[in-house]
């Protein structure tokens, strides 16, 4: 899954990307409104950290335009703690959720979790297909209980999959979502992770449409 943040206080960003790649997540960062408008137009984040204080365009009229364009992706505003106006305007404008400044960071990755659930349709932080559970607050995996060793990118190609259940999940949308901007991307790596992943996980969980991408297939055991 991956997350675009927008803050422009370099010591805050810094914490922000640690503390969202540390918990599984791919992480790109904006600190200004103009690149922020301009990566959310033409990446495609499951999810935003965005602060309205933004130096060369405000975050409120980021999110405005995003919405306006038809981009759907779930909206986290930071705000200045008991600033109301900016929370109400934020909600209007299209949030889906807000943190107010100073926040504690595990509340943020909460929040976050949250709203990446909702919009895959999930009700719990336990994501679950047949034997396989993938528990997205402690990013552990396990198959019929037993505790499943990953790596950081065949997490992130499975965790995708599993927020997507009963999807054609085509190869391309894989390598945008499990690498960041500025990583050289390949999609071949992709077919790797899903060759890898196979090996670990029950016969016939990932399944294989052709020439269409992947499916995670609930009645595999």
């Amino acid at each position: 899954m991956r997350i675009l943040i927008v803050e422009d206080e370099p010591t805050l960003a810094k914490q922000l990307s640690a503390a969202v790649t540390a918990a599984g997540y791919v992480v790109d960062h904006a600190g200004n409104g103009m690149d922020a408008r301009f990566m959310g137009d033409t990446e495609p984040y499951d999810a935003v950290v965005l602060d309205l204080g933004l130096p060369q365009l405000d975050g409120l009229t980021v999110l405005k335009q995003w919405r306006a364009a038809g981009r759907r992706m779930p909206v986290l505003i930071l705000t200045a703690r008991g600033n109301w106006h900016e929370k109400v305007a934020g909600i209007d404008a299209g949030a889906d959720d807000y943190l107010a400044k100073p926040f504690h960071m595990e509340e943020l990755l909460a929040r976050l979790r949250a709203l990446i659930r909702r919009s895959g349709g999930h009700a719990t932080s336990e994501l679950v297909c047949g034997p396989l559970l993938l528990d997205t607050r402690s990013s552990r995996v396990s198959v019929a209980g037993e505790p499943l060793g990953l790596t950081s990118h065949e997490y992130r190609v499975l965790a995708y999959l599993m927020h997507h259940p009963g999807e054609i999940v085509t190869r391309a949308e894989l390598t945008e979502h499990i690498y960041a901007q500025d990583f050289e991307r390949d999609s071949n790596t992709v077919e790797v992770f899903i060759g890898r992943l196979r090996k670990k996980l029950p016969s016939g969980l990932i399944e294989t449409v052709r020439g269409l991408g992947y499916r995670l297939n609930e009645k595999a055991s």
